[in-house]
């Protein structure tokens, strides 16, 4: 005993085993739950549901019922799972605004669109819809096979007959294991249409369908745009549209408006969508919105967003469909059980399915019938003869011991057949008179009639099709409703204007050498110190100045990069606080410094920018060629593609189209060099270029370049603290590329080196700020100190060896 008990183990790995399990169980929830049927468009659940409540008489032209008991009849009876499941997919066919049409009636709460719950079952009472009786209709004919239920006590149906295509009707959602399926409702009227459009010509196309069914017809309307998206989803059984709500504008008093929304779109929760736009509201992510309502009723939805005097209502609608579920893209994933398995399917596919259901249902039915009608008109025959010959037929019941005795005698004296002799013996007294002869021969002829139109049928395709055709435009004239759900062929490109989300605000915006950005409003700046900046001692300001909060600044670093920021995304400080690093939002290389920046008003500038490096290359790269990309907010673009790790840009300058022509290219070495050519000998080209050769710097490097026109002034200072003013004119003009002249007098012990050099307003307002390595500031004005020619190394402004030698040297002005 024990031994055969033992030849019973198996020893299997555990990836076969669970490989084996997982397949079953993957194929019994893809059949069994969660995907629905071609042919009636319904999953299990609510099959069951369906015939059980049928079955126990729970139907439209009757009472309603408690919800609950419908729902323990179905769990005891077909579908062994939890109550609550069943009960979630009742309240979901009774929901108009999920279904298209409702296949059970439910008094009580049944939910809403803004999420809330239904009631308990308990409380709730249900019964099947009209159109429920269309699902079912002649399911008691042997119309579908019914299969044993869960413990063999009742049989129930694997399909409905199903007089409508409810898979397109009602659509389906629902996720099983590696299949999901998201197949949207649609118009009746129109699915029936193309249902017999394609009874007429088999081979009708997709486009001939779409004559019918112009697309999705959402129980919550809308606005559906993308026919290409419509077209793609019925051919292949995916694709993507774009839905949004149906909006109106109204005026009120005082130059003011309100956006109703009557329609939202489908399967969106309406209390979530009223939060999402009030919080919209109150972070004044967009300006003009001065209250939220919903003010839906019993008579239909209604939410409305009441905006302030003269706002931008197009814009404002604009930006509410991008960022809220105003609009959203619902993607087609038609995915239905067809012969036992999942396929995605089209719109053509899925009404050659039906059609194909409906002839087996109708054949299956007709079959029943003409069964029917020639086991009743065999019955009559016999009757008719056993009237016929009524006195002997009574005699020899007479003379019969028993019910059978004369069953078999009426069989065996007058060729009665056994059937025609049960309803002989079973006949009453009262119908053994002349009038019932004459009803008799009326139904016999009806009878025969019946019997060959059924054969007819039966024999004949076409006038199969007619009954199909008859009775399925029955359905269409007793429940076709008007389309709720507008089609557009174009999907509408949301622009929204930077005016919609700012209000434009003058504010002062800084950038530091070491990355600091920060924007503070007038009030702010103008009730602080301007030396209060919140920077570090040893950081200097780049860029400060007072522009709208719809401008646009680029911040180039020394190691080529370009950061892009909206004015208005820059965050918002008060003028004494040190501000954002944009490292917390872009990466920076640790020792990465900013060299300049630039604010424009608009992103259609005609002009150019100048970039030139430590290690002797320049290039002029255009406007349109450092536009913002998608990734601006977390990642900064390459303006110029530095050669070696050593190489540094040292500066950027920007000039109009006008000025182009005007302007030289004035470069300085630190050794004490300086060339001068004209920009145009500089070529464009792209962002991610090195640019072309600046200067022949042998063993030195570029301090700075400067763009002038000849006429300016430059200061510069030395590593041994002498200031020198010098004309530009000094600099004679040759080409680029070359060595340049000298403009230090060269010494044999501790030569100068330019350590700053920076143009001088002609207005004499400049002055510059010396930091030493002492954490010394030095003020220089540079008009103190005579001009000198190109030989000179200046005078002595900074005792180097009290004060400390220059590290860091910024411009500043004065309006004195």
């Amino acid at each position: 005993m024990a031994e055969n008990q033992g030849t019973k183990i198996q020893e299997l790995s555990l990836e076969a085993v669970m490989g084996e399990r997982f397949g079953r169980y993957s194929k019994y929830i893809i059949q069994e739950r969660a995907l629905p049927d071609i042919r009636d468009g319904l999953k299990p659940v609510q099959r069951r549901i369906l015939y059980a409540m049928n079955q126990d008489g729970n139907t439209f032209e009757k009472a309603f019922r408690k919800s609950a008991k419908s729902v323990g009849n179905v769990m005891g009876n077909f579908h062994p799972h939890g109550d609550s499941s069943i009960y979630e997919a009742m309240v979901r066919l009774s929901q108009d605004w999920k279904l298209r049409e409702p296949l059970i009636e439910m008094h009580g709460n049944n939910g809403s669109m803004d999420g809330d719950p239904p009631a308990a079952m308990r409380y709730t009472e249900a019964r099947l819809s009209q159109i429920s009786a269309e699902m079912l209709r002649d399911i008691e004919k042997n119309t579908v096979d019914f299969v044993p239920n869960f413990d063999d006590t009742d049989m129930e149906p694997t399909v409905l007959p199903a007089k409508f295509p409810n898979l397109l009707v009602n659509g389906a959602t629902g996720i099983s294991a590696g299949y999901a399926t998201e197949i949207p409702p649609h118009n009746l009227h129109e699915t029936i249409q193309a249902l017999l459009h394609l009874m007429a010509y088999p081979k009708a196309t997709l486009e001939d369908l779409m004559e019918f069914v112009k697309g999705p017809d959402f129980p919550t309307g809308g606005i559906l745009q993308g026919l290409d998206g419509i077209k793609k989803a019925y051919t292949s059984g995916r694709g993507r549209v774009m839905l949004r709500a149906k909006t109106a504008v109204e005026s009120l008093k005082g130059s003011k408006e309100q956006i109703v929304v009557t329609e939202i779109p489908y399967e969106v929760n309406k209390a979530v969508l009223v939060k999402r736009i009030d919080e919209i509201r109150l972070l004044k992510k967009v300006e003009g919105i001065a209250e939220v309502r919903d003010e839906s009723d019993r008579e239909g939805l209604r939410v409305v967003i009441e905006l302030k005097r003269n706002a931008n209502q197009e814009g404002i609608l604009n930006y509410l469909f991008k960022n809220t579920d105003l609009q959203i893209s619902y993607n087609f994933n038609m995915v239905a059980i067809n012969n036992m398995r999942p396929e995605n399917v089209g719109l053509k596919q899925i009404l050659v399915a039906y059609l194909e259901h409906q002839r087996v249902v109708i054949t299956r039915r007709t079959q029943f019938e003409l069964k029917k009608a020639k086991e009743r008109e065999h019955i009559v025959a016999g009757l008719i003869k056993a009237l016929s010959i009524l006195d002997d037929v009574i005699k020899t019941i007479r003379a019969s011991n028993n019910k059978k005795d004369a069953k078999d005698n009426l069989v065996a004296q007058y060729s009665f057949t056994e059937a025609q002799a049960e309803a002989i013996v079973s006949l009453q007294l009262y119908r053994l008179t002349n009038t019932d002869v004459t009803a008799l021969q009326a139904e016999a002829k009806e009878l025969m009639a019946k019997i060959k139109l059924f054969e007819l049928i039966l024999d004949n395709p076409r006038e199969l099709d007619k009954v199909i055709k008859k009775e399925i435009l029955a359905v269409d004239k007793k429940y076709a409703s008007k389309r709720k759900t507008v089609i557009q062929d174009k999907v509408e490109q949301l622009k929204i204007e930077t005016e919609v989300l700012v209000a434009p605000e003058d504010v002062v915006v800084m950038v530091s050498k070491d990355g600091y950005i920060k924007r503070s409003s007038m009030r702010s700046f103008n009730a602080s110190d301007s030396l209060e900046n919140g920077l570090k001692p040893e950081d200097t300001i780049i860029y400060q100045k007072t522009i709208n909060t719809l401008d646009h600044l680029f911040i180039f670093t020394d190691s080529g990069n370009v950061i892009y920021r909206p004015v208005y995304e820059i965050p918002d400080y008060k003028w004494k606080d040190t501000g954002l690093h944009l490292s917390q939002s872009i990466g920076l290389k640790p020792a990465e410094k900013i060299l300049a920046a630039f604010s424009f008003k608009d992103l259609e500038q005609k002009g150019n920018f100048v970039l030139a490096t430590k290690e002797g290359f320049i290039k002029q790269t255009i406007f349109d060629d450092l536009k913002p990309g998608r990734t601006y907010k977390s990642r900064a673009s390459q303006g110029m593609k530095l050669k070696t790790d050593t190489d540094k840009l040292v500066q950027v300058d920007y000039v109009t189209d006008e000025q182009l022509n005007d302007l030289f290219v004035l470069a300085v070495t630190h050794g004490g060099y300086g060339l001068r050519y004209l920009l145009s000998e500089v070529p464009v080209s792209g962002a991610k270029t090195a640019g072309v050769k600046a200067m022949d710097l042998r063993d030195d490097f570029i301090k700075n370049i400067l763009l002038v026109s000849g006429l300016e002034q430059v200061g510069i200072l030395t590593q041994r603290g002498a200031f020198k003013r010098m004309a530009v004119s000094e600099i004679a003009t040759t080409s680029r590329a070359r060595r340049g002249v000298q403009i230090l007098r060269e010494l044999k012990r501790n030569p100068h080196r330019i350590e700053f050099v920076s143009l001088l307003a002609v207005n004499r307002e400049d002055k510059l700020s010396v930091l030493t390595d002492k954490n010394e500031t030095i003020i220089i004005d540079p008009y103190e100190h005579p001009a000198s020619d190109r030989y000179s190394n200046g005078s002595f402004v900074i005792d180097v060896d009290s004060q400390g030698t220059p590290m860091s040297v910024s411009k500043f002005k004065t309006t004195e």
